[in-house]
């Protein structure tokens, strides 16, 4: 029963941080290489590959395997920029890439209305076309095949 409630919480408080979590069929490098591809591919600027669990290692402590790809579209960002700077705050955009305590490797992402929950923002178009992104890009970066 414990372990259900501790579930049961655990998903109520993803739900509360807009953070949208999505199984990957492989595994993270080849997961988080794909996001990388697909990104550059849509005309999105890869800014960075952030290896934690490599980050981890080099200071002799142990994290499951773990990848962060911030990116992001300079002409949405700064439009959004416009409306309230401190947006800049979360941006570029990100997905952690991580394998879970049961192996499973998982996509981890803030839903864009998030953006205009903490900020002051007017753009609920530009928060669509986030969110229908985002959802491409982990679908595509972490189907099992290539149909």
């Amino acid at each position: 029963m414990k372990k259900i409630t501790l579930i049961v919480a655990m998903a109520l408080s993803l739900v509360a941080n807009d953070i949208i979590v999505k199984e990957s069929c492989v595994d993270v490098t080849t997961t988080a290489h794909n996001i990388k591809d697909i990104v550059s591919s849509k005309g999105l600027s890869v800014f960075a590959l952030i290896n934690h669990s490599g980050n981890a290692k080099m200071v002799d402590m142990k994290l499951n395997e773990s990848k962060m790809v911030i990116f992001g579209n300079p002409k949405l960002g700064t439009a959004l920029m416009q409306q309230d700077m401190t947006v800049g705050l979360d941006l570029p955009l990100r997905i952690l890439v991580f394998k879970d305590n049961d192996g499973k490797v998982k996509m981890a992402y803030r839903d864009g209305s998030w953006l205009a929950s903490k900020h002051v923002l007017d753009a609920p178009i530009k928060e669509k076309k986030i969110n229908k992104a985002m959802a491409m890009f982990v679908k595509k970066a972490g189907q099992c095949s290539k149909d």
